[in-house]
């Protein structure tokens, strides 16, 4: 089976770590870069997160490439309470051992180009600030994208940042309507599908053993919500999409994004035919989704 070449965009972010360590470890992905936006904890925390990760997987060869340093127009959601002041709550890993290369909107672009049209695919874990930007300023690399699997929005659940809207989406609503009106090949993993996907503490300390797992378990140690169980694996989700749709339930909406100014800024919204269509997941085989996690965490 070839291996699913892919760009993960990511704000790491203790559920961006998990991710991305399935992500390197799982054996199903050539991942050819990581690209960063400011998202939970700053742009130069999110950048040196990201080199870290790849430092204590031993995969320094994989570039990490700057991206957006905030959302468009807004200003950034501080949520530093849930993933600590450098977004890893003081996670203990080696530091980057090479430096980030800058501008991740053009390096997406060159790179696009350069591939054959849909054999790269985006993993975005954050605010689509970065994809936004590729699609308006780049629009023939973007056309070239295979598929966007997206982490963000609620559906029919409630929010995390207001009554009806999600971080992601909620840090830059104005990204995400530019990428859900562009019509890439979207599909989005909502609040609806991720509050379902927690792990317990044997679940956890099960993942030790391997590098990825060990850290994996590290991760979601300082990642317990009520102590019985973690708070919810959102970004993981997005690559277990990826390796296996047959554990989610992805329906079709029309769904509009909320670009007002008060708390649901970021909502997404019914919208009327011929507006965007877009493939949402929608229900989770939950715990077949944990043990595809717990494998690709785990494989020696």
């Amino acid at each position: 089976m070839t291996n699913r070449r892919v760009i993960i965009d990511t704000d790491p972010g203790l559920d961006d770590a998990l991710a991305i360590l399935h992500a390197l470890n799982c054996g199903r992905f050539e991942v050819l870069g990581l690209t960063t936006m400011a998202g939970n904890i700053g742009i130069d925390n999110t950048t040196r997160n990201a080199g870290r990760l790849l430092a204590a997987m031993g995969r320094s060869d994989i570039p990490v490439i700057t991206g957006a340093a905030g959302p468009l127009v807004r200003s950034v959601i501080d949520i530093s309470d849930i993933h600590g002041s450098d977004g890893l709550h003081g996670l203990a890993l080696p530091e980057p051992q090479t430096a980030p290369l800058d501008d991740a909107i053009a390096w997406m672009a060159d790179l696009l180009l350069a591939e054959p049209a849909g054999s790269v695919d985006i993993f975005a874990l954050g605010p689509l600030t970065n994809i936004a930007g590729l699609i308006t300023q780049h629009p023939k690399a973007a056309a070239r994208i295979g598929q966007i699997i997206a982490m963000g929005g609620a559906v029919d659940e409630p929010g995390n940042i207001g009554a009806r809207s999600e971080f992601n989406f909620a840090t830059d609503p104005e990204a995400a309507d530019i990428v859900f009106r562009a019509g890439p090949d979207l599909t989005l993993v909502p609040l609806d599908v991720t509050r379902k996907v927690r792990a317990d503490a044997t679940w956890m300390n099960n993942l030790r053993g391997t590098t990825a797992g060990t850290i994996a378990a590290d991760v979601i140690a300082l990642y317990f919500g009520d102590g019985r169980q973690s708070r919810p694996l959102h970004d993981p989700c997005v690559m277990l999409l990826a390796l296996d749709p047959s554990l989610f339930g992805v329906e079709e909406r029309y769904l509009a994004v909320d670009l007002g100014d008060d708390g649901d800024a970021g909502a997404l919204k019914p919208a009327r035919t011929g507006t965007a269509l877009l493939k949402v997941a929608m229900q989770v085989n939950a715990e077949g989704a944990l043990d595809l996690l717990a494998k690709g965490l785990t494989r020696a």
